[in-house]
């Protein structure tokens, strides 16, 4: 009634298939060790490249501490004299700081940051926001009114970096 069913196994079939199992997972490893020392060796030394650039400006705050990012609560809204018509302008803001006790300041002081944001954006043109150069000088500028806020009110400079992260011109 039951039927008895031979498997023949090759002698050769488990040894080939033992063989591909190691060839794939040395080739895995080998791929992902390649990968690590690759990138990296370049994002380290890009890190320490842009740090030793940073530590040379003059104006820039001592790199002490991790760097940190204070994002504005809420992006800053103003208006423009556009070429035809006034513009409605968004942008997000973030700080970037290095350690705690910047941080906490940055934090401390976030209305002061968004007034003098304001009063920076609000002065720029249409024509310097659209294009990439006039959206750089304008970064650069709230740096510069923002550093002279912190050295007004703290003493110290604070601030390393403003960073745009959402631009909107409608």
């Amino acid at each position: 009634m039951a039927e008895e069913v031979e498997l023949e196994v090759k002698p050769g079939g488990k040894n080939k298939l033992l063989i591909i199992i190691a060839l794939v997972v040395v080739v895995l490893i080998g791929g992902g060790l390649a990968a690590w020392f690759l990138l990296g060796s370049s994002s380290s030394d890009e890190v320490s490249a842009a740090a030793e650039g940073e530590a040379t400006k003059s104006s820039a705050p001592a790199q002490i501490g991790d760097a940190l990012y204070v994002a504005m609560p809420r992006a800053l809204d103003f208006m423009i004299q556009g070429a035809h018509r006034p513009r409605t302008v968004q942008i997000k803001v973030q700080l970037l700081v290095r350690g705690q006790d910047a941080e906490q300041l940055a934090r401390k002081h976030v209305p002061l940051v968004e007034a003098t944001l304001h009063k920076t954006f609000s002065a720029t043109t249409e024509e310097e926001l659209v294009s990439l150069a006039g959206k750089e000088r304008l970064r650069e500028q709230a740096l510069s009114d923002i550093r002279e806020t912190f050295l007004r009110v703290e003493g110290q400079n604070v601030v390393e970096q403003v960073l745009f992260t959402g631009f909107v011109i409608e």
